[in-house]
């Protein structure tokens, strides 16, 4: 499951994120969303598997970010051309990957 997970997420192209339950989806495994957070928080390469372009549903970015906290996730997008809100969050409708 989780290198099904890993595939994805090395597919999001930069400038883009995509939630935790997209990626439950495209992998195959629907309704996984949450076995998605702890395939990333187990991430074996993130100089390759951008697990830093995975956020919430809604825009918000993950309070547990594995490699680092909130405001590391934070930077990693803003070095990939991703706007972050005042409070946190990513504009969907702007930088959802659509594959």
């Amino acid at each position: 499951m989780f290198k099904e997970f890993y595939e994805v997420v090395k597919s999001i192209p930069k400038g883009k994120v995509a939630s935790y339950g997209l990626v439950a989806h495209l992998a195959g495994f629907h309704r996984c969303a949450r076995h998605v957070g702890w395939a990333l928080h187990s991430n074996p390469d993130p100089d390759n598997i951008p697990c830093h372009r995975v956020v919430k549903k809604d825009g918000s970015l993950s309070e547990a970010f594995a490699f680092g906290g909130i405001h590391r996730h934070a930077e990693l997008l803003k070095e990939d051309g991703i706007e972050i809100s005042s409070n946190m969050k990513v504009d969907m409708k702007k930088f959802e990957w659509k594959p």
